[in-house]
Order: structure tokens, then C-alpha cells, then sequence
């Protein structure tokens, strides 16, 4: 058992993000008392700042000090565990609802509710503790608070019948796997009498050593946990309430969704699986997890392919998009590569999608619909938000010398350094595929005749979004190696104190 530190300081710093993000909600309810209605679009401006600095705060602290030995171990009593994989999976979710804040200043029905942005607050702090949750009960209780506000900012907006759908569809598919999810975390605390993840590891493979009912259980654990994650992550077979949860749902609350939760889900999937398992379950689970990586990404490429709403397309493209994400965890067991390319692409994709769905947001209040149509012409209306969103699809697509590239490249690199060559070739076939669907949107926006002459219009907020993330997705690709360095040097850290 470990160690904790008993310095007040030793506490706070790994849980300074979480304090951050408390403050800030104090002070966005002050603020939404405090402003009349016509001014309280400033809110979300704060809630975003905000999360800026304290996404730049969590960078500064986890680079100071995250080598230092004190931060080794697991603090609040095993529930928190502080280490380079947590600043970055920080970073990525502070990033993305930063970002998700920003944009819902020019969405119509909750740009001016400052009750939205502090549900959003609370969303960013569940996704944040499950980033860093090292025991069972942090880990659903975290996972619990940002599932049930997300629920609440599916459904946000209560006049429109599709929000209201997508808010009813996302609960009810989020309870039931919620259960099914406890109930396998219940059987692991059976089976090694703790519900710290550093100490189940040793338990369990005296269990499964040459004990074939022990062996049996795991199994049912394993796939009730894989429930719970594939609901999280959008993996097939769990994916059904993707495409109508994108649809009905706020356009800035499905971008968070399809990153912030995304990039939290995986960090949990990452951490939960390399550090419980022992070595002699390790191809049980790959093997599996290795089958649902190609469903995945196969079948969401394919429904993508005919699909007229752009946000239904995204939806599909995030589906693909979690099966490519899962051979990075596939390769986790043979090769710290696999960890560093996940954490490396999640940063990607939170740029890269957000950035998509600040364009829609600005086509979609001009032409009151999402489809796909409305973006004829846009090219010649608004011609640097067609080049963002050409941008965001082919870096979605993998081309160079997008950020998606060398996502990708990363990706099935690891694959193939740990010996999965077949799934990096599938990945490679599926990722050729997407390409027809994002340059049919391409296509759409540059070739198709012009059907609307509104002009399309973002405020400053949101453009500052379209200019952050397009040159973060430039910069990422043409200067991949910083932060595949840092991926790379959090996993090896990461991997040196695994049981």
C-alpha cells in the first residue's frame, strides 16, 4: 500500500485543476446573479478564459512538479493519483471545455444561460477527477457527476423536440450501462477485498493462476467494465445513442461530448486496464478490446458514408474516430508507444473536431438547419471559415501535414511495434475510406452552387476558437515532435510504476 504525503501542499497541487474549476463556479453563479440578461453572454466569455488559465496553471504545476517523489503516490487516501498521463488528459478535457465555452456564446437558447456554463463547469470537474481516480469509488462517483450534467446539457434546450430526445436517449442508455458497470466494478472488489487499482493486480493473479473459476470471473468483470467504457467511448456495439444524441443536442454541448468525455473515458480505460489486469489476463482483454477496435472504426465509416447531417456525419466520423483511439490501448500491453500515441491523438482530436463544430454553429445559425446542403456556396460567403472547416476534415481524414496524420501515424505505429500489424492495416483501409465522406463535404462547400446569400456571421469569441484551433491543428502537424515528446516521455513515466 502506499505512502501517503501528509503536506497540505503535497495534497492540493494533484488536485489543483478540481479547486480551480470549483472557484470558477462559484464565481460564473456570481456573475449570473450579478448581470441583467442582456450582458450575461459574458459568462460563458469568463467560464472560458477561466478554464484557460487553469488549463495553463496544470501544465506549469504538473511540469514543476510532477517528478517530484512526493507526487509519486496516490493522495486522498488512494483516490487520486497525479502523474504526467494525468496533466495531460487534464489539459486535454480544461482544453476542450474551454474551447466548448467560448463557442456557446453564439449559440441561440444558452448563450445567455448562465446556469449552462456552470453545468458545464461541473461536467469539466467530473471528466477532470476521472482523469487523475485511482480507486473504484472516485472512479464512478467522477464518472457519475460528469455523466448526469451531460444529461442535463443533451436535453438543455427544453423547447425543441430534438434536444429533449437526445437528452431522454442519452440518459436512459447512460443508466443502464451505468449499472452494468457497477456491477463489474462490484465483482473486482470481490475478488481482491480493496477498491484501490495499484493494489488489485497482485490479488488477481493469485486468483487466475491456475484457477479456472477465477479465470471465468474475471471475464464477466471484464466485459461488464467494457460496457460501461464502450458506452463512454462510442464503441460498437455500444454506440446506438451517438448519431441522435449528435443530432438533437446543443452543437457546442455535442462537440464537448465527442471530446472532453471521449478523452476522459479513454484516460480511465487506459489506466483502469494497464494497471488491474495482470499479465496472465492480458490476451483475454486485448484480444477483445483489438475485435471491437475494427467494428468500430469499420462501422462508423460505413453509416458515415450516407449520411445528409453533418452533425450525424460527425457523430459517425467520432465512432470511427474511438475505434482508431482503441488500438493505441490494444497496444498498450506491449509497448509504451500505445499509451503516448492515445494521449497524442486525443489532444488532436479535440482541436480538430471543435474547430468542425464551431463552422457548423455559424452555417446553422445563418441557414436554421444542419445539413449538409446548407454548406453549398460557403467558400464564396465566408471563405476563411470553409478553409477552417477544410482543414478539420482532412486533418479527421489523416492527410498531411494535418495534426490527423501523424495522429494516425502514431497510432499504427504502435500497432505494428507491438505486434498487431493486421488491425494497423485495417486502420490504414478504414482511415482511405473516411476520405469520401470528409471530401464530399469538401466538395459541397467549394463546388456545389451557391443556395443562400445570408451572410454567416461569428462573434469574436468563436472566431478566436476557429483561429486557436486551426492553427493548433497546423502546428501539431507540422511540429508533431514537442508534443509527441511529451506523450512519449508521460507514458514511459507512466509505465515504470505500473504493479
Amino acid at each position: 500500500m502506499f505512502t501517503e504525503p501528509v503536506s497540505f501542499t503535497d495534497v492540493i497541487i494533484p488536485i489543483l485543476p478540481e479547486v480551480g474549476l470549483t472557484l470558477l463556479l462559484i464565481l460564473v453563479v456570481v456573475l449570473d446573479l450579478a448581470f441583467r440578461p442582456v450582458r450575461r453572454r459574458a459568462v460563458g466569455v469568463v467560464t472560458g478564459v477561466g478554464m484557460l488559465v487553469i488549463l495553463a496553471v496544470n501544465v506549469a504545476v504538473g511540469l514543476t512538479f510532477v517528478r517530484d517523489e512526493a507526487f509519486a503516490e496516490p493522495v486522498l487516501g488512494g483516490m487520486i493519483h497525479f502523474d504526467m498521463v494525468s496533466v495531460i488528459f487534464h489539459s486535454v478535457v480544461l482544453l476542450a471545455g474551454a474551447l466548448t465555452s467560448l463557442i456557446s456564446v453564439d449559440l441561440p437558447g444558452v448563450a445567455r444561460k448562465g446556469e449552462f456554463y456552470a453545468i458545464l463547469i461541473v461536467a469539466t470537474l467530473g471528466l477532470s477527477l476521472m482523469t487523475t481516480a485511482s480507486d473504484l469509488v472516485m472512479l464512478f462517483l467522477s464518472l457519475e457527476t460528469a455523466s448526469i450534467s451531460l444529461y442535463v446539457l443533451a436535453g438543455f434546450l427544453r423547447e425543441t423536440r430534438q434536444s429533449t430526445e437526445a437528452g431522454i436517449k442519452y440518459f436512459l442508455f447512460g443508466a443502464a450501462s451505468a449499472g452494468v458497470f457497477l456491477y463489474g466494478l462490484s465483482l473486482l472488489f470481490g475478488f481482491t477485498g480493496t477498491t484501490n487499482i495499484y493494489d488489485m493486480a497482485e490479488p488477481l493473479g493469485a486468483l487466475i493462476s491456475g484457477n479456472a473459476e477465477g479465470m471465468f470471473g474475471l471475464i464477466i468483470a471484464l466485459l461488464f467494465m467494457l460496457v460501461g467504457f464502450g458506452f463512454k467511448i462510442s464503441a460498437v456495439p455500444f454506440h446506438f445513442w451517438t448519431p441522435d444524441v449528435y443530432e438533437g443536442a446543443p452543437t457546442s454541448v455535442t462537440a464537448f461530448v465527442s471530446t472532453a468525455s471521449k478523452a476522459a473515458s479513454f484516460a480511465l480505460l487506459v489506466r483502469v486496464f494497464a494497471i488491474v489486469w495482470p499479465a496472465e489476463a492480458a490476451p483475454y482483454w486485448t484480444g477483445l478490446l483489438a475485435a471491437i477496435a475494427v467494428l468500430t472504426m469499420s462501422l462508423g465509416n460505413l453509416l458515415a458514408l450516407v449520411q445528409t447531417n453533418i452533425k450525424r456525419l460527425l457523430a459517425y466520423s467520432s465512432i470511427a474516430q474511438a475505434g482508431y483511439t482503441l488500438i493505441g490501448v490494444v497496444a498498450l500491453t506491449e509497448t509504451e508507444l500505445g499509451l503516448a500515441a492515445v494521449a497524442f491523438y486525443l489532444l488532436m482530436y479535440v482541436l480538430t473536431n471543435i474547430l468542425a463544430f464551431t463552422v457548423i454553429i455559424a452555417v446553422s445559425n445563418t441557414t436554421g438547419s444542419d445539413q449538409i446542403a446548407d454548406f453549398a456556396g460557403l467558400s464564396r460567403r465566408k471563405p476563411y471559415l470553409a478553409l477552417a472547416m477544410v482543414l478539420a476534415l482532412l486533418s479527421l481524414g489523416g492527410v498531411p501535414p494535418l495534426a490527423g496524420f501523424f495522429g494516425k501515424f502514431f497510432l499504427f505505429a504502435a500497432a505494428v511495434r507491438a505486434g498487431y500489424v493486421w488491425l494497423a492495416i485495417i486502420g490504414v483501409l478504414n482511415s482511405i475510406l473516411a476520405l469520401y465522406y470528409y471530401l464530399t463535404v469538401i466538395k459541397v462547400m467549394y463546388v456545389d452552387p451557391q443556395v443562400d446569400d445570408a451572410p454567416v456571421f461569428l462573434r469574436p469569441a468563436s472566431s478566436a476558437v476557429v483561429w486557436i484551433t486551426a492553427i493548433g491543428v497546423l502546428v501539431m502537424g507540422t511540429l508533431a515532435g514537442p508534443w509527441w515528446d511529451w506523450a512519449l516521455d508521460a507514458a514511459t513515466t507512466f509505465a515504470a510504476v505500473l504493479p
